[in-house]
């Protein structure tokens, strides 16, 4: 289970985001929002998780099958579709090292089987209560 508190104060759209670690992630909007532009908004939070995990479950796969996985770039775009009221979620990912045609195709099911991509492709209930 994953859990994170924020806090906002007086600074407009500052959040500051903790997690139980210790570890602090700074969100804020962008200046043409009002915001001060101080960390990723919210929406590149999100393709941010998706891109993290992803790169990191390909890591891990190819580390844990010997492969040579130099390195994995990634770029994802989030769009929101208000008319059709559906978010687009596009996600181009580069390979670099001595991989054949089969470890690229297994990869890149590997990555559509990440925890994040699961989460975001799959139903969501979100609960909300008052402390």
């Amino acid at each position: 289970m994953a859990s994170v508190s924020s806090s906002i104060k007086k600074e407009l759209y500052r959040v500051e985001m903790e997690s139980p670690s210790g570890n602090v992630v700074i969100a804020d909007e962008p200046l043409e929002s009002g915001g001060q532009d101080l960390g990723f908004s919210p929406t590149e939070l999100l393709a941010s998780a998706l891109a993290a995990c992803t790169s990191a479950t390909l890591r891990i796969y190819a580390d844990n099958k010997g492969w040579d996985l130099q390195e994995v770039k990634l770029e994802v775009n989030l769009q929101r579709d208000e008319k059709a009221n559906k978010t687009i979620i596009n996600r181009t990912m580069e390979l670099f090292g001595n991989l054949d045609e089969k470890q690229r195709d297994r990869l890149m099911m590997v990555a559509n089987a990440c925890p994040v991509h699961k989460i975001l492709t799959n139903p969501i209930e979100i609960n909300t209560e008052y402390a």
